[in-house]
């Protein structure tokens, strides 16, 4: 199972290196400087206890946290006027890699599928992933071959043979879809 940050969209600006994105600043509430956060977590408690984040370059110190709808509600100490804080607007909300929410055995960020390279089953190197699709029913990885052809490979036990995220590849079996030589022609054919 995957475990999403979904900052890890192409369209996304992508947080530093040794972070992860948690949220986006959106719109301000109110007249007090709280600022709406879109949640890019499966975690939406993650932001509990949050004493400072990073804000896009800055370290921000939270004064205050609430949930309202669907957004958290933040106001950070070094912006305490609204129109001040309107500049955080767009802006995402990084951690550190290490505070990451623990996954069970099987599961996965997409920020740790993204990038790694697929190979067979005999070791031929059929891509890398470049994205993760959420279809509702399982994920598929979505690759570029070797040969700059997209590559959507089901998230299925029964397709992802192995997954080795400190070695940054995935093994994958796929019969028969792979295979695009050309098939010879049959002598008794007419």
């Amino acid at each position: 199972m995957i475990r999403s940050s979904r900052s890890a969209d192409k369209n996304r600006h992508q947080p530093p290196a040794g972070r992860i994105t948690i949220g986006r600043v959106g719109a301000p509430q109110g007249v007090r400087g709280e600022m709406r956060v879109i949640p890019l977590t499966d975690f939406s408690d993650r932001f509990e206890g949050l004493t400072e984040v990073m804000v896009g370059d800055e370290l921000l110190h939270v004064e205050s946290l609430r949930y309202h709808k669907q957004f958290v509600l933040m106001k950070f100490r070094e912006y305490p006027v609204r129109e001040d804080a309107m500049a955080l607007t767009g802006r995402l909300l990084t951690v550190d890699r290490s505070e990451a929410a623990p996954l069970d055995e099987g599961e996965y960020y997409t920020f740790d599928i993204i990038g790694l390279h697929v190979f067979d089953l005999e070791g031929n190197e059929l891509g890398i992933v470049e994205n993760v699709l959420r279809t509702g029913s399982n994920d598929v990885y979505q690759a570029r071959g070797t040969d700059g052809k997209e590559l959507l490979i089901p998230a299925l036990k029964a397709v992802v043979k192995e997954i080795d995220v400190p070695g940054g590849r995935m093994v994958v079996e796929m019969p028969g879809v792979l295979d695009d030589r050309p098939q010879e022609a049959s002598p008794h054919a007419d």
